[in-house]
């Protein structure tokens, strides 16, 4: 079992910044790759950023690249996403998951094993 923790929600202008974090413990051994997803209400959940604990390689979805930024803290079990000039559509409740699995950093939530609670970002316009 893996517990994640997500913490750094809020509500917050838009162009402004917020800096989400994940805590991972448990069996973290097997959390080779962590990803943050999304959704709003009334939509699907959407992938936003991975990374592999391994080499620290980030992916984004194309509507936050540039603006979001994926990083770990291997030493303390921690993803964190900074995500800058923050929009309107950034609005969602923000999860980070983990799947036990080497190479590419999946898209599609069904390839995580384990989920956190959730924390609420919300950009006003």
């Amino acid at each position: 079992q893996v517990q994640l923790v997500e913490s750094g929600g809020g509500l917050v202008q838009a162009g402004g910044s917020l800096r989400l974090s994940c805590a991972a413990s448990g069996r973290t051994s097997s959390t080779y790759i962590l990803a943050w997803f999304r959704q709003a209400p009334g939509k699907e959940r959407e992938f936003v950023a991975g990374i592999r604990w391994s080499d620290g390689d980030g992916v984004y979805t194309d509507s936050v690249k540039g603006r979001f930024t994926i990083s770990r803290d291997n030493a303390k079990n921690t993803v964190s996403l900074q995500m800058n000039s923050l929009k309107p559509e950034d609005t969602a409740v923000y999860y980070c998951a983990t799947a036990a699995r080497w190479g590419i950093v999946p898209r599609l939530g069904r390839n995580y094993d384990y989920w956190g609670q959730g924390t609420q970002v919300t950009v006003s316009s």
